[in-house]
């Protein structure tokens, strides 16, 4: 009897252990599941794989997605970094972490992609999503599509920031796809995840990950993650040399054990990379709109009338044919007037087929001679006239600089780029590389003075630097 109470008395002190267990211990630690996965981002070759195509909580590593959509949307001029957002109600609301935007409150769209990049702001997130697709579902949607385009196969996204939503989930394997994209389709913003600190409008806000960026060396980004169901994520990149290594680690215990697994991720990339591998950039995805953004739709989401596709354009021309007449067609009178003779249908059905006769030249026209120049006509004779310059152009001596590069490519495929996004203000001026000493001039040529200074505002209104050059 004492026997059975005795293991009774240890049977309810375990239960009540692990009752205690699961009060006091954060649910990071019980219940999220780990995967790493661990790539050469020069080739995209696999160094290492565990669980890597499990589908988890990805938490604010979502914000990738959310910040290269947007990315995206401003390289095509669907919106500008000087865009003031208005941040909606549903936005202001979002839970921590959060920059502490107020519903109403205009922000430029530069000040919430930093804190979503930096602060992993889940206020900025929302509100970029807001400005791009009108709402967070129709954006969640573009998220989506572009995820399948780049190859992520296992992901499906419910919202913008990355927290905790039934369906939102991802895997390490497609995170890393995604951020080795990011490093590649966007270097003149990867720079962001780099950065310890930024200013972001309203304040100065730090990095979530800047204990690993101080730590490791190379280490230069590329998001973190965190919420109860998923633990504590990363997608760290580093560079040493010529490497390149992405490693993303999901399910840890803390940040602290978080940053020294990653760190030991990316020492075992280091070792297992080739110091020498060809760099195979990933291919850039078809751009892809939101399909809400069609001319004529009037569902779509108020404030995103940016994209319209036009379909219906005109193939082929037709030559017009003549109009049949009749000889019981009445007389045709165009503005008659009593001084002149009426004009008749045949005059004008004659008048049309010898128009239209290529060969309808009049004989005398094609064997009439010039008669010879008399031989007491007086020569004037003049000093001879130097031309400087002969243009016909209407005063197009104008034109913008772009930028100086280290490459005649570079240079051509910059001015290609900026032409197709800005075709309205530069069609009509010649794309122009002009070797410096100090590297390659880009430059659009043939332009008036007006046209120069409209096409070096607009281009300022998105970020690219650019100057008036003038006729010399």
């Amino acid at each position: 009897m004492k026997v059975r109470r005795a293991q009774s008395a240890r049977l309810g002190l375990l239960i009540l252990t692990a009752f205690w267990m699961l009060v006091v211990l954060p649910a990071s630690v019980l219940a999220a599941p780990y995967a790493a996965f661990v790539m050469d981002a020069r080739t995209g070759e696999v160094l290492h794989s565990r669980n890597a195509d499990t589908r988890l909580h990805p938490a604010s590593l979502t914000k990738m997605m959310t910040l290269y959509v947007v990315f995206q949307a401003v390289e095509q001029g669907e919106i500008s970094l000087d865009t003031n957002v208005k941040i909606s109600r549903k936005a202001a609301a979002e839970p921590p972490s959060k920059l502490g935007l107020k519903s109403g409150q205009r922000i430029k769209l530069r000040y919430l992609i930093r804190a979503s990049a930096v602060k992993s702001a889940n206020d900025a997130a929302t509100a970029l999503a807001e400005a791009i697709s009108g709402s967070e579902a129709a954006f969640a949607r573009r998220m989506n599509r572009t995820a399948k385009s780049l190859g992520m196969t296992r992901t499906t996204f419910k919202n913008a920031h990355g927290l905790t939503e039934t369906g939102h989930m991802s895997t390490a394997r497609d995170m890393s796809i995604l951020g080795r994209h990011m490093i590649y389709d966007y270097p003149q913003y990867y720079n962001l995840f780099s950065r310890r600190s930024t200013n972001a409008g309203i304040r100065e806000v730090a990095n979530t990950n800047r204990r690993l960026l101080a730590s490791y060396k190379g280490a230069d980004g590329i998001k973190t993650g965190y919420t109860r169901a998923a633990g504590s994520n990363l997608v760290a990149s580093a560079e040493r040399g010529n490497e390149r290594i992405i490693a993303t680690m999901f399910g840890g215990s803390s940040s602290a054990a978080r940053n020294a697994r990653v760190a030991e991720l990316l020492d075992m990339g280091f070792r297992r990379a080739p110091s020498r591998a060809k760099l195979h950039k990933p291919e850039k995805p078809t751009y892809q709109p939101d399909s809400d953004l069609v001319a004529g739709n009037s569902d779509a989401p108020a404030g995103a009338g940016k994209t319209i596709r036009l379909s219906g354009a005109v193939q082929t021309s037709y030559r017009p044919k003549l109009r049949p007449v009749t000889a019981e067609s009445a007389p045709v009178v165009v503005a008659e007037a009593q001084t002149e003779p009426t004009v008749l249908p045949t005059d004008i059905q004659t008048a049309l087929e010898a128009a239209q006769t290529p060969s309808n030249v009049p004989e005398i026209l094609a064997t009439a001679r010039p008669a010879a120049r008399p031989d007491d006509v007086v020569l004037a004779t003049a000093e001879p006239e130097v031309v400087t310059r002969l243009s016909t152009s209407g005063g197009r001596h104008w034109g913008v600089n772009i930028g100086r590069y280290p490459s005649r490519y570079q240079a051509e495929k910059v001015l290609l780029q900026t032409a197709l996004t800005e075709m309205s203000s530069l069609d009509g001026s010649l794309r122009k590389v002009v070797r410096r000493p100090q590297g390659f001039d880009a430059n659009f040529m043939g332009m008036t003075r007006d046209s120069a200074d409209l096409a070096c505002r607009r281009l300022a209104s998105r970020n690219v630097t650019c100057f008036m050059i003038g006729p010399s």
